[in-house]
């Protein structure tokens, strides 16, 4: 099974059934926090809903068209990050979330950099993009932080709470990735 070690605090754990409680919980906690900036979250109304989620998840890992990892940070669940891949083209989307005490410590700023190392150097991965909504600050900080490079707008991308929402996209090559330590 897919896991990543990041630094002696977390690491990245493929998503496994038996984690369904403890997801549905965080996200429950966590649920007018998400519910700002992820359309899903209203959806999520039972730990069965969580445990569908990673059942497709699994079959998606499976059929070698990507990954959705819990954050354990200091043994705890406090996040997921996740890519849908393109094994012919070489492309990959990653998205992610993170419990509200958690952000601000360079977490998931250290999860996307190891996911896309993964990706870059395991999955041989050509192209990676992030997509968030335009006025998601904390969310578009992260690729900006990493080195992507924002590549366009889609207006009207997702209707979000109500309202149309437009997307930031962020692109990343294989050739302009600077390894951690070759910043």
């Amino acid at each position: 099974m897919f896991s990543l070690l990041v630094d002696k605090n977390i690491q990245l754990r493929l998503l496994e059934e038996t984690h369904a409680e403890e997801l549905y919980l965080l996200t429950d906690q966590n649920r007018e926090h998400l519910r700002k900036w992820l359309s899903w979250v209203d959806k999520v109304v039972s730990v069965q809903d969580t445990r569908n989620f990673i059942k497709l998840s699994l079959k998606q890992f499976e059929a070698n068209k990507g990954i959705q990892a819990g954050i354990w940070y200091k043994e705890m669940l406090v996040g997921v990050i996740g890519c849908e891949t393109d094994p012919e083209d070489k492309t990959a989307t990653i998205g992610y979330w993170l419990a509200a005490p958690f952000q601000s410590h360079g977490i998931m700023t250290k999860a996307c950099r190891a996911l896309i190392e993964y990706l870059f150097r395991e999955k041989a991965m050509n192209r990676i993009e992030i997509r968030c909504a335009v006025e998601n600050k904390r969310s578009r900080a992260i690729p900006e932080r990493l080195g992507f490079t924002q590549e366009g707008v889609i207006r009207n991308a997702e209707l979000l709470n109500g309202r149309y929402v437009d997307h930031v996209i962020y692109g990343l090559h294989r050739k302009d990735w600077k390894p951690k330590g070759q910043l």
